[in-house]
């Protein structure tokens, strides 16, 4: 049954008793997250009931809420009290929850060591200062309106333990990103702050101080960052093993030379639609020997020089060009020279004809070229 999908798996459970018995055995299930689409849960008692029985007989430790309410939150942690140590993930996506539904979930799941919050435009920084639980480890919000400074004020100060921030909002400051604490600035690892648009170099200089432990930054669609701010973060995050910078318009190929001379354990870098990167930026690029994953979709000024400079990076295992309307095939086809590169992606480049693609293929063949 391992040669099934997840969801193949869950229609072979209705085949017969014997077939249900076997596949409800967690080792089918490890890593699988259900989706609990409420709108189209039975309204029938014991058919909810025998629904969520089925969840818990299978091991299921994460669960994901779509489009739940208070009321519905209240019915999945009612059912599920026996096994409430047994669930230590929830999600919660486009859900009219409240703060009075965060508090029945926080209080009724107490093991929650994994939460995602997404598009529940209902909760407010009150009720996360009210029901964050201190044992989380991995936070995530996302889409959330009321999501500002005091809701950074309430992670730094009532999660201790936490190890990963997801952050999208688009009222977080600067001074926000001054909250953390000491021993947060010693756990916290990985922090990604999406589409955060009032983040300037000076929340690049809090986090720096703050957080001077990250081994995965991304910066990702925070659009006033520039070379200055990409400069701090190289001179003072040198455990960094993961930096995206997508979406950042004013960066150019002074942040690459800042990265290249300070980072030398950098293992990934994302660069997309940092459209003042050049064939000079590259070059600085290709001198990374730790570099792995270089992503430069819709780089417009990346040319067949800049090509010439990849042709040396031998460690690259993942690379992508998609965008890149400037190289041609002849550049692409000299992309064989990178032995060990894994994946390739070339989408929406003109020049990655199907004779190129071809090529390519017969040349890399342990290589995944996507077109």
């Amino acid at each position: 049954f391992f040669y099934f999908a997840p969801e193949e798996r869950g229609t072979l459970c209705q085949v017969c008793r014997l077939w249900k018995n076997v596949l409800y055995h967690p080792k089918f299930w490890v890593d699988v997250t259900p989706i609990i689409v409420c709108r189209e849960l039975s309204r029938n008692d014991d058919q909810r009931c025998r629904f969520y029985e089925s969840l818990q007989h299978r091991g299921f430790d994460t669960v994901c809420l779509f489009g739940a309410t208070d009321n519905e939150v209240s019915d999945f942690v009612a059912h599920f009290q026996t096994y409430k140590k047994q669930i230590k993930a929830v999600s919660l996506r486009c859900s009219n929850v409240t703060d009075t539904g965060m508090e029945v979930l926080f209080k009724k799941l107490p093991c929650l060591y994994k939460v995602e919050l997404s598009g529940c435009n209902e909760i407010t920084e009150t009720g996360l200062w009210s029901c964050l639980n201190p044992k989380i480890v991995s936070l995530t919000i996302s889409d959330c309106i009321n999501v500002a400074d005091d809701t950074v004020g309430a992670i730094a100060q009532l999660l201790p333990s936490l190890f990963e921030l997801n952050l999208q909002a688009y009222h977080v400051t600067d001074a926000s990103l001054a909250f953390f604490s000491a021993k947060q600035g010693y756990i916290l690892s990985i922090l990604r702050l999406h589409s955060c648009w009032e983040i300037t170099n000076h929340g690049i200089v809090n986090i720096v101080h703050s957080l001077p432990n990250l081994t995965v930054l991304s910066m990702s669609g925070c659009s006033k960052i520039t070379d200055d701010g990409v400069e701090l973060i190289a001179e003072n995050l040198r455990k960094l093993r993961s930096l995206d910078l997508s979406w950042c318009p004013r960066i150019t190929d002074a942040s690459l030379e800042y990265i290249a001379c300070d980072l030398s354990q950098l293992e990934e870098l994302i660069l997309d639609r940092c459209s003042r990167v050049s064939d000079i930026g590259v070059g600085y690029l290709s001198t990374m020997t730790s570099l792995r994953r270089l992503f430069l979709r819709w780089c417009t000024q990346i040319r067949d020089f800049s090509l010439k400079h990849i042709y040396s990076m031998r460690n690259l295992r993942v690379l992508s060009l998609a965008g890149c309307t400037l190289v041609s095939g002849q550049g692409l086809c000299g992309l064989t020279q990178l032995h060990n590169l894994d994946e390739l992606e070339l989408t929406n480049c003109p020049s990655a004809t199907r004779e190129v693609c071809l090529y390519l293929r017969e040349n890399m063949a342990h290589c995944l070229v996507v077109d």
